[in-house]
């Protein structure tokens, strides 16, 4: 058997041992939590409200299209949510992730889940030099959630609340073509990731969960990558329960699907490997 067959079984067994010792999950802790998701019209984000309101869920829900998030608080409510509002906002701008968080905290009366999934458009493409469009994306798929997040601390504080950041493998491990959208996952790392550590050493009453995704088969994901990426895309609907679960069994960390722990784990000790599986997923003749 040979070292990397080891080292994959290794790894095998560490996240069967993780899964096995991990809190259970209560479905029940979650009726009439009071949560927000941004980014919460269409793919991750909508599967996310329609999980909460299955648990019976007071939920808030954000993002740019207001007739769609209509249309999703209907469902939502349908589905058996407690409570489903929704405010349109804008995350690129800087007066908008505040208003969202003010007016989940007036009209639930506090928050116990803070879910930031929102992410702006980017192309998928070789980086042409665009710096003012990286400086966009950084303000909507960065700035907002730290704004967010200052905001809505001292609510989670008093509920014994919960920060969960959906970011994605793209932030742990370089990738061609989202050199933009990279970045900003990557800085969504440092921070919140800087950021469990002092929640921690202050005794604070407040989780934060940092959600580590690969491909997920989502409208967007899949009309860029669609015969370009050799990659399997997994479940949206998949993707948002293992979310929210990490975030009410108030785990630090979620890889999803599988493969992505594998490939955080092992670039750091095979990275010309790494490199090279990288490279050869893309159907791409320069």
């Amino acid at each position: 058997m040979g070292v990397f067959t080891k080292i994959i079984m290794a790894i095998c067994v560490v996240l069967i041992a993780v899964k096995w010792t991990a809190p259970r999950f209560d479905e029940e802790s979650l009726r009439g939590a009071r949560v927000v998701v941004t980014g919460a019209s269409t793919g991750i984000g909508e599967q996310l409200a329609y999980h909460y309101a299955r648990f019976g869920a007071q939920i808030v829900i954000t993002a740019r299209r207001e007739k769609v998030l209509q249309q999703v608080a209907e469902k939502c409510l349908s589905l058996g949510a407690q409570k489903a509002l929704y405010i349109a906002a804008d995350m690129s701008s800087e007066s908008d992730p505040e208003k969202v968080v003010d007016f989940a905290l007036e009209k639930l009366g506090g928050l116990d889940y803070l879910v930031l999934n929102h992410i702006g458009p980017s192309p998928f493409t070789v980086w042409q030099g665009d710096v003012e469009h990286t400086k966009w994306l950084m303000q909507v798929n960065f700035f907002s959630y730290i704004q967010m997040a200052w905001r809505a601390l001292p609510s989670l504080e008093q509920s014994n609340g919960s920060l969960v950041i959906v970011s994605s493998l793209l932030g742990k491990t370089t990738s061609p073509f989202v050199a933009p959208y990279s970045s900003t996952k990557s800085a969504l790392n440092g921070f919140f990731g800087s950021l469990y550590h002092e929640l921690a050493m202050k005794k604070s009453n407040v989780s934060v969960s940092l959600c580590t995704l690969g491909l997920i088969d989502t409208e967007a994901a899949m009309d860029k990558v669609r015969e370009v990426v050799n990659l399997p895309a997994y479940p949206a609907t998949d993707a948002a329960l293992n979310i929210i679960i990490i975030g009410a069994t108030r785990q630090l960390e979620l890889y999803y699907p599988w493969y992505t722990y594998i490939i955080v784990v092992t670039k750091d000790w095979f990275p010309s490997i790494t490199n090279y599986i990288v490279q050869n997923s893309y159907n791409y003749i320069p």
